[in-house]
């Protein structure tokens, strides 16, 4: 759980500095686009991988 806590604390540093706003707001959500793509790629992975699909 400690290591979740870190991880947000750098997340929330990061853009502690960064002045226009709209910037910030542009990569949070690009961040978390791409948070979701890795998870969707994961599961698409592990879903072939374990109903025996070809690869």
């Amino acid at each position: 759980m400690g290591t979740l806590v870190h991880f947000k604390d750098l997340y929330l540093e990061a853009f502690d500095d960064c002045k226009p706003s709209f910037v910030v707001l542009f990569l949070k959500g690009y961040s978390i686009f791409c948070a979701v793509m890795f998870l969707l790629a994961v599961y698409a992975f592990l879903y072939r991988a374990f109903t025996g699909f070809e690869f």
